[in-house]
């Protein structure tokens, strides 16, 4: 049994339904995990959400990122740039209401979510257990914070990352060790690691078979959506992955 795991879609929907054609080839996937940030930035965030309603797997979690949470509380303080509260603003007038009952009623009131799967016990956090929607994962924090976890599921730096760690516990049969797994599938709709593509994890927690796969899609039908809603930028770096 393995899960999609996908993160930061951003209202990109061509690289969502090729992510969606590529894990079709995967024949096992029971579940997935959303880690957040479905809208803003791209044109998208209404169709985006349609398409999450609609998806051919049970969601396990959908956790809200920090573009929902400033979005849905209309706080941009915490934006890094002018261009970045715009495009949050206009996101948060183009929703409808259909995806204002998504994001309010389906989506984790906070950052985080903790379950069990498969034996495993989970969390998922759009940030960091220090900050949930505005912190970059530390698995090097793992004794003090991530210690009860067997898989620890992280979004927002739209980089994919995988970590284990192996912390101290009592049990003389692993000669008291546990160990940890960080993933972060990267970014699905707005990739910064110098790689265009939209990226996803495939996770199987019994084998604990990691596949982080990128998918290519059509990027100048994503762009040509735009048409100075939003800062240029936002547009543009599509092509680079940045």
């Amino acid at each position: 049994m393995s899960i999609l795991v996908m993160s930061d879609i951003h209202g990109n929907q061509k690289a969502l339904q090729a992510v969606l054609a590529k894990a079709s080839e995967h024949v096992d996937i029971q579940a997935c995990i959303l880690l957040g940030d479905v809208i803003d930035y791209g044109m998208h965030s209404n169709e985006v959400i349609e398409i999450i309603k609609r998806l051919p797997y049970p969601i396990i979690c959908s956790i809200r990122g920090n573009h929902e949470d400033g979005v849905i509380r209309e706080d941009y303080s915490r934006f890094s740039s002018n261009r970045g509260r715009e495009s949050a603003k206009y996101t948060r007038e183009s929703l409808s209401q259909a995806s204002w009952s998504y994001l309010l009623e389906q989506m984790a009131a906070e950052g985080k979510a903790c379950f069990a799967y498969n034996g495993k016990k989970c969390l998922a956090v759009h940030g960091s257990l220090r900050d949930e929607y505005w912190g970059s994962m530390e698995p090097y924090e793992a004794p003090g914070l991530y210690g009860d976890y067997d898989y620890v599921f992280s979004g927002h730096s739209h980089v994919p990352c995988f970590l284990e760690k192996f912390v101290d516990c009592q049990d003389e049969r692993r000669r008291n060790k546990k160990k940890i797994i960080f993933i972060n599938p990267g970014s699905v709709g707005q990739p910064r690691n110098l790689n265009n593509m939209a990226q996803f994890a495939v996770v199987d927690t019994d084998s604990e078979r990691i596949s982080f796969e990128k998918a290519k899609y059509d990027i100048c039908a994503e762009q040509s959506a735009f048409c100075g809603q939003v800062d240029d930028f936002y547009c543009e770096r599509l092509e680079r992955g940045i």
